[in-house]
C-alpha cells in the first residue's frame, strides 16, 4: 500500500472505527443461522476481513439525510451479507483458490455447502429488507439481486472473448459491482425519509464510486501482489476475464504485440515470466494509466453528486472514500 492510500485509509478509520465496530457486531448477531455448519461457512467469508464499505455507505447515506439510529446499523447488514452471497457464488463459478487471504469456501466445505449458504445470506439480506417496512428497500434489493445475477452470467459469456469493448465491460461491472453500491447509498437515503432529490443524488453517488471501485479493483489484478490482494494474482487473466486494462492495451497495441496478448488469454497456462511480460506491454500500450483516467473520472463525477448537499463531515467523508476507491492497493 502506498503512503497516500495509507495515509486516506487512516483517515477514513480513524473516523468510522466505531461506526465499524457497531457493524461487525450487527454481522454477528443478526446472522442467526439454525444450524452451526451454516454459521461456520458464512463466517468463513464474513469475517475473513473485508472493508465493510457497503454497509458503511449506508449508514453514513442515512446520516447525511438526517438519520442516526442503532437500527440503521442493522439494516447495514443487507448489503455485507448479499455481498458475501455474490462471493461465495462467484468463488464457486470461477474455481477460486483464494478469498481475502484465505481458502475459498468451497475448498474447504465442498461446493454444496458453499452454494447453499449463499442463498442463506441472500434470504436473510431479504428478511432484514422487509424489517425496513420500506417497500422500495425491498424492491431495490431484489432489483440489486437481479443483476448481479445478469453480470455475473454476462462476464462468464464473455470469457475468452478478444473482442470484447469497453461499452460490453461497463456494462458487466455496472451489474456485478456499482449496482450493489449504488443500491446501499440508495437504501440509506430511503430509511431515513430522505427527499427525492437527496435520494437520487446519493443513487448517483454510489453509481459513479461502484464504477470506480470496480476499475480499481481489475487494476489491482495486474499491480498488486497476492498476499495485498488476498487472491491469486493474474486470476482474472486465467479465467479469461477481459478487464478494461486489457481491452485498452489490446486496442492500441501493434499487430504483433496483440497477437501474442491474445495468446496469453486464450491460453490460461502462461508462466510468470509470460505475466510480467503481459503487464509491460499493457503499460506499454496505455492500459494501466487509461483505467486509472477513466476511474478519476467516476471518482470526480460521485463527488459532483454530492453537490447538493451542504458542507458537513458526512459529505467530506463519503467524497474522502470516493477518493480512496482510486488509489486503494487491496
Amino acid at each position: 500500500m502506498n503512503s497516500q492510500s495509507a495515509s486516506i485509509k487512516e483517515q477514513i478509520l480513524n473516523i468510522v472505527g466505531n461506526d465499524l465496530a457497531d457493524i461487525e457486531a450487527a454481522l454477528r448477531s443478526n446472522l442467526t443461522p439454525h444450524l452451526d455448519l451454516v454459521r461456520e461457512v458464512a463466517g468463513h467469508i464474513l469475517f475473513a476481513g473485508g472493508k465493510r464499505l457497503r454497509p458503511l455507505l449506508m449508514f453514513i447515506c442515512a446520516r447525511i439525510c438526517g438519520s442516526d439510529t442503532p437500527q440503521n446499523k442493522r439494516f447495514s447488514t443487507i448489503f455485507e451479507y448479499l455481498h458475501a452471497a455474490t462471493l461465495l457464488h462467484d468463488d464457486l463459478v470461477d474455481d477460486a483458490l483464494l478469498r481475502r487471504g484465505k481458502p475459498a469456501a468451497q475448498r474447504v466445505f465442498g461446493n454444496e455447502t458453499a452454494v447453499l449458504t449463499g442463498d442463506f445470506l441472500l434470504a436473510r439480506a431479504l428478511s432484514i429488507a422487509a424489517d425496513t417496512q420500506h417497500i422500495e428497500v425491498i424492491r431495490i434489493i431484489a432489483d440489486v439481486t437481479e443483476q448481479l445475477s445478469q453480470g455475473e452470467i454476462q462476464q462468464l459469456h464473455n470469457r475468452g472473448r478478444i473482442d470484447l469493448t469497453e461499452a460490453e465491460y461497463m456494462e458487466v461491472i455496472h451489474r456485478k459491482t456499482a449496482v450493489l453500491i449504488e443500491g446501499a447509498c440508495h437504501s440509506g437515503a430511503i430509511v431515513a425519509g430522505a427527499a427525492g432529490h437527496e435520494a437520487m443524488a446519493l443513487k448517483c453517488y454510489g453509481q459513479r464510486l461502484g464504477m470506480a471501485f470496480q476499475m480499481a479493483d481489475d487494476l489491482l489484478d495486474y499491480t498488486s501482489d497476492t498476499t495485498g490482494l488476498g487472491k491469486s494474482v493474474g486470476a482474472d487473466l486465467r479465467e479469461g476475464k477481459l478487464t478494461l486494462p486489457v481491452i485498452i492495451a489490446l486496442k492500441a497495441a501493434s499487430r504483433k504485440d496483440r497477437r501474442w496478448m491474445e495468446g496469453i488469454i486464450q491460453e490460461k497456462t502462461f508462466t510468470e515470466t509470460d505475466f510480467h511480460q503481459f503487464v509491460d506491454l499493457m503499460e506499454k500500450y496505455g492500459g494501466i494509466a487509461g483505467t486509472r483516467d477513466h476511474a478519476a473520472k467516476y471518482v470526480s463525477d460521485a463527488k459532483s453528486c454530492l453537490e447538493g448537499f451542504p458542507p458537513s463531515s458526512d459529505k467530506a467523508l463519503l467524497e474522502l472514500i470516493a477518493t480512496y476507491a482510486l488509489h486503494r492497493k487491496a
